[in-house]
Parts: C-alpha cells; sequence; structure tokens
C-alpha cells in the first residue's frame, strides 16, 4: 500500500504513519504539500479537514475529480452535518477525534476491501493483469514476473497512453534507494517485461521514457 497522510499535527502524522506500517508513506502537512505529492500510484488518502493553507474537503473533491483513490476524512468536526458533508464531498469514510488506531487500521482496511472487490482484472488483447492477486497472463498462460517488473507494469497500466519519464519511474519503482540504481536498470526491467510478455504494447519514447498504448 501507498499511503498520503495529509495532518498538519507532525505527532499525529507521525503516530498513523507507524500504526498503518504501509509498504511506502508519505506525509503531508498542508494542501500544497499533498497537492505535490499525491499520483495516481497512491492507494489510499487520510485527510484532515482543518489545514494551515485551507480546507481538506476542497482537497477531496479535486481528488475525486480526477482520481478514485479512497479517501478517509480524519477530523475534530463530529457534527452530523459535518460527516454528511465530508461524505457528499467523495469521503469514503469519516472518522472523528479522538480515535483509536486500531480502530483506524480497521477502517483502512475496510475501505481498501471494497475498493478491491470494485476493481477488474485488467484485460487488453492476448494480456489478463490481476494486480491484487499477482496473477499475469498471456494468451491464458501464466507468467511469474519479479516484484520490480510488477511495479513496472502497473504504473503502465495505471497511466495507459501517457509518456511516462524515466525519472518517474526510476523513483516510483526503487523508491528511496533510487539515487544507488544502476543507470540501465529500468531498460532492463522494461526487456525483461517484453520477453515474458511477448507483444506488450509499452513504446519507447526515446529521450523520455515509456508509453502503454492503449487498444484502439
Amino acid at each position: 500500500m501507498r499511503l498520503l497522510i495529509v495532518e498538519d499535527d507532525r505527532t499525529l502524522n507521525d503516530g498513523i504513519a507507524l500504526s498503518l506500517k504501509a509498504e511506502e508513506t508519505l506525509q503531508a502537512y498542508t494542501i500544497a504539500e499533498a497537492e505535490k505529492l499525491f499520483t495516481e500510484d497512491v492507494d489510499l488518502v487520510i485527510l484532515d479537514i482543518h489545514l494551515p493553507d485551507g480546507n481538506g474537503l476542497a482537497l477531496c473533491r479535486k481528488l475525486r475529480a480526477k482520481s478514485q483513490v479512497p479517501v478517509i476524512i480524519l477530523t475534530a468536526n463530529d457534527l452530523e452535518v459535518d460527516i454528511v458533508t465530508g461524505l457528499e464531498s467523495g469521503a469514503d469514510d469519516y472518522i472523528t477525534k479522538p480515535f483509536s488506531l486500531m480502530v483506524l487500521r480497521a477502517r483502512v482496511h475496510a475501505v481498501l476491501r471494497r475498493k478491491t472487490f470494485g476493481q477488474a482484472v485488467f484485460v487488453q488483447g492476448r494480456f489478463s493483469f490481476d494486480f491484487e492477486h499477482m496473477e499475469y497472463e498471456v494468451d491464458k498462460r501464466p507468467v511469474e514476473l519479479s516484484k520490480t517488473e510488477q511495479k513496472l507494469l502497473k504504473l503502465l497500466v495505471k497511466n495507459a497512453g501517457q509518456t511516462m519519464p524515466r525519472e518517474f519511474l526510476i523513483d516510483r519503482i526503487w523508491s528511496a534507494g533510487a539515487e544507488f540504481v544502476e543507470e540501465n536498470a529500468l531498460s532492463v526491467a522494461v526487456r525483461r517485461l517484453r520477453e515474458k510478455l511477448p507483444g506488450l504494447p509499452v513504446r519507447t519514447v526515446y529521450g523520455i521514457g515509456y508509453m502503454w498504448e492503449k487498444e484502439k
């Protein structure tokens, strides 16, 4: 899970991050920081309403206009009208402070389960990819992919039709260790994907990066 926490109380922000133990946690303390950190591969957003540079509900509506990423509102606003407004702004759940970290974990897992059950297996042409269960097929034949290959494939598919810069892919796939990645690591990963999934509609955009070509 790639988690984005938007909470200006740094102690609480750190506590949530420690409690949820996501594979990768992005921590923002303002709306501006959240907008800078958010990308389509974020799996869940935990969002406070009262932030130093604006209202979290406005950010929730903005996220919902461009993404189906699950959003959990976390706030001291506990009136019924506040809860209704939060849910109508596009939030998937609304938790009032003070709260139990154990309850928060349970609510996060529930939201992610609903997201998973609502997802269809990606199918295009000869290819079928079930990213949740890590099952990949070409011509109905199962293919084993490494963790790196799975991350790369998911990024390309989720951003189909868009050119993904090499720097972006390297940063997302290797995260904090990106500065230690060999220069040709991404090229090698793409080559191996193409070998394992013949006919893969991934086009090299020379000098920039790679693109997953949508079915015409």
